[in-house]
């Protein structure tokens, strides 16, 4: 554990509500989303604003006090739990949690880093808009994290990733100093982009503090669809007739082997199959037809009716929901596939790219590859089609009994083994969860020499003392 900490000093610039000590309190905070990473800490930081978290981090610079920061803790790769050995306080950015303002002329909102994503979909809808990103984690992911990840999600075939969704940044760095960079230029040539460097560094250059956000009209007119397909090679050929005919008008394009989809139907209570047969592959369409006029919805279904007499796409069946509950069954299906997944068997999951037009190659070959290498194992895919995103699951054996020691002693070479053919295909070990933890040390194995020296050298010249999220993304010398 950390000693000598300057308590007193981090209280007087809090005051009693911005630090936490009792250790049965730090405690919910300590473990990350999944459950793989147990930390320590002797206290827990909770500045309420930009001036009193420059404050502690000055304060943690003088002292050399390494600080994590965490927003909903929702990391699907360990990024936000402090090392086990208590040398880190947390420094939580929940009470930061103001949305400074909602600019409809410009359509933009500034957000604080601790405002939960749901409250600013939430807050943009009342004003007529909409913040153009959604995921699972919704209710409890914070924007400071999703910057700090580069959070993806389902509509980033149109929107783009947070990359594209931020406009300025607002961020304290590793000596406390305060980076003001929220003003949205469209034109900034002063060198390097400092937004864009720490969009995606999670907390290992700085920690941001707010956002200036694009936000984009309110949808009011949507049709959802859902496609019955011979391969994800027709789910690829779907989208680009689609987009051809339609122009971009889709919003989102979600392609699903039947595997997943039937662990959904046998596994989560409520939910159906869609179309009378399952067909072997799947892709859940959502278009915006806001622009469209009063015979928007007529000329989709126009265009998805000859698209069913294309012969050079092999389409099993297709229905557009009739309604709102509707469109939302089958979103559910989409969005509670992971939970199937882990009731049908405990899987082994990966978050993975790959270039778009190799996607439907790649979710085939590699299923195939790793059935065949590991025996009775069994591989499926889903993921977002429009962005190359692949969420590959492979699954232990039926008769294996002793699941977690079979990933224990299995885990490690079936990584290895998927994240090689992932890199051979020339995509990403991580498309939208990060790299943290869980994924540092393969970071190192399979990042080229000038990738892990650029990295190094942007870590040690803005934070020479390594006091910002240490043990994250950066691989360590033994890793590359």
């Amino acid at each position: 554990m950390a000693h000598n900490l300057p308590i007193e000093g981090f209280r007087r610039i809090l005051g009693d509500k911005g630090i936490t000590i009792e250790q049965d309190d730090i405690a919910p905070w300590l473990n990350d989303w999944r459950g793989h990473y147990q930390g320590a800490a002797a206290a827990i930081l909770s500045p309420a604003t930009t001036k009193e978290l420059a404050a502690c981090v000055r304060l943690a610079a003088e002292h050399g006090i390494p600080l994590v920061p965490q927003g909903g803790n929702t990391s699907m790769v360990g990024g936000a739990t402090p090392p086990a050995d208590g040398s880190a306080l947390i420094l939580s950015l929940r009470r930061m949690n103001s949305i400074r303002a909602i600019d409809t002329s410009a359509n933009q909102a500034v957000c604080e880093a601790g405002v939960i994503l749901s409250v600013l979909h939430d807050a943009a809808e009342a004003a007529g808009r909409r913040f153009p990103l959604s995921l699972g984690a919704k209710g409890s992911a914070t924007i400071g994290g999703l910057i700090s990840t580069n959070a993806g999600g389902t509509q980033v075939l149109r929107h783009g990733t947070m990359r594209g969704l931020v406009d300025g940044i607002e961020a304290v760095l590793p000596d406390g100093s305060i980076y003001e960079g929220l003003a949205p230029l469209k034109k900034d040539n002063r060198g390097y982009d400092l937004k864009q460097l720490l969009i995606g560094a999670e907390g290992t250059l700085g920690i941001v503090t707010a956002a200036t956000l694009k936000l984009v009209p309110a949808i009011t007119h949507s049709a959802t669809a859902w496609f019955g397909l011979g391969s994800p090679h027709d789910a690829l050929a779907l989208l680009r007739a689609l987009e051809a005919r339609l122009g971009p008008i889709i919003e989102g394009f979600e392609v699903m082997a039947a595997e997943p989809v039937g662990y959904v139907i046998e596994h989560v209570p409520n939910t159906r199959a869609p179309l009378a047969q399952l067909a072997p592959w799947n892709a859940l369409i959502e278009f915006d037809l806001s622009n469209s006029g009063e015979g928007g919805r007529a000329q989709l279904e126009a265009a998805l009716g000859d698209l069913m007499t294309d012969d050079t796409i092999q389409i099993h069946d297709a229905v557009i929901a009739q309604n709102e509950a509707q469109a939302r069954d089958f979103w559910r299906i989409r969005e509670t596939i992971p939970e199937a997944e882990r009731a049908a068997g405990f899987p082994i999951a990966f978050d993975i790219s790959v270039p778009i037009n190799a996607m439907p190659d790649f979710m085939l070959s590699a299923a195939e590859a790793c059935t065949a290498r590991f025996a009775g194992t069994t591989a499926t895919s889903y993921g977002h089609l429009g962005d190359g995103n692949v969420h590959f699951h492979v699954r232990a054996p039926a008769d294996i009994a002793d699941r977690s020691g079979w990933l224990k002693t299995s885990g490690e070479e079936i990584r290895h083994y998927v994240h090689d053919l992932v890199v051979a295909a020339g995509g990403s070990i991580s498309a939208e969860h990060g790299i943290g933890q869980s994924k540092r040390a393969e970071l190192g194995r399979l990042s080229s020499p000038a990738r892990i020296m650029a990295l190094r050298a942007i870590k040690a010249a803005l934070d020479p003392h390594g006091i910002m999220n240490p043990g994250k993304l950066i691989p360590l010398a033994s890793e590359a």
